[in-house]
């Protein structure tokens, strides 16, 4: 028997479709029912065999769920857990799989109350630039890491459903608290998406922008590949993390007008030496070393 029976998602596009395909490639659950916007949207995830059907009301979908995975931009999650606040059944897990976890986490207080035990908030670390149902893939979360941010009402039994849900995903588990969380994914996450999109931006307001496009090459593209991603979710996590993206935004502000400094100083000395601490970095992060 598989392990999970009903799982339902909100959201069946990169991340909540893929959490789907996975545990049905792992032959872990008997069936996955799928809310979205649109039913044209749920249609296609459905002739994809993201879902097995499209549901109609939480009333008839949510106390009988096993999971219930929250997968759509954060802005949007209050209200879903209002939706299915009172149809929860005494067994029902819920959790999401937003980029920040301190407004998620607000937000299901709120909706939840004294059942907030039965939410327990996950991020997955594995994003691309596409979404929507045809982004699915059963292998994204392989070797991916997977962030859950338990919290302190949450039972032993609670927390492991949901990271057996997610190693069946083929992921690796890491815990944070939520607070740590959000500090740690406006450095390493948050923050280079916009650094991405405004250069990208800046390029491309200019009368001349055609020009530099057509001689962007490699550099350019890894550099700015997130920028294509999806501009409403981003907006929402920039937003939602606001307090500890200005913090590093302000950090690394700091960090260009140095290497402005050092460049109108003409002091290469300076500049290799930033250079030469960032290259090693990079280097053991990468495991190159």
């Amino acid at each position: 028997m598989a392990e999970f029976g009903k799982i339902v998602v909100f959201g069946t596009g990169l991340i909540g479709g893929s959490f789907s395909l996975a545990l049905k490639e792992a032959e872990a659950v008997e069936e996955v029912v799928g809310f979205g916007r649109t039913p044209s949207t749920l249609r296609i995830a459905q002739e994809l065999g993201v879902i097995d059907r499209a549901g109609i009301n939480p009333v008839h979908e949510i106390e009988d769920a096993d999971i219930v995975l929250v997968a759509t931009p954060v802005a949007q999650m209050p209200e879903i857990f209002a939706r299915i606040a009172p149809y929860l059944g005494p067994n029902t897990i819920v959790t999401d799989g937003g980029s920040t976890k301190g407004d998620v986490v607000a937000a299901a207080r709120a909706a939840f109350g004294d059942r907030i035990a039965q939410f327990v908030p996950a991020h997955p670390i594995a994003g691309a630039e596409n979404s929507g149902p045809s982004a699915a893939r059963w292998d994204l979360y392989q070797g991916k890491k997977v962030v859950v941010t338990p919290l302190t009402e949450n039972s032993d039994d609670a927390l492991d459903h949901i990271k057996r849900a997610w190693s069946l995903c083929g992921a690796d588990i890491y815990e944070l608290t939520p607070e740590m969380h959000d500090r740690v994914f406006a450095a390493v996450s948050h923050l280079p998406h916009l650094l991405s999109y405004a250069l990208v931006h800046d390029l491309a307001v200019r009368e001349d922008a055609d020009l530099f496009f057509t001689f962007a090459a490699s550099g350019f593209r890894d550099f700015t590949r997130i920028a294509a991603s999806h501009p409403e979710m981003w907006r929402d996590i920039c937003l939602a993390n606001r307090e500890a993206l200005l913090g590093e935004l302000d950090s690394y502000r700091a960090q260009l007008d140095e290497l402005r400094t050092a460049l109108a100083r003409n002091d290469g000395q300076r500049l290799e030496e930033i250079f030469g601490i960032a290259r090693q970095a990079r280097r053991s992060w990468a495991g190159e070393n």
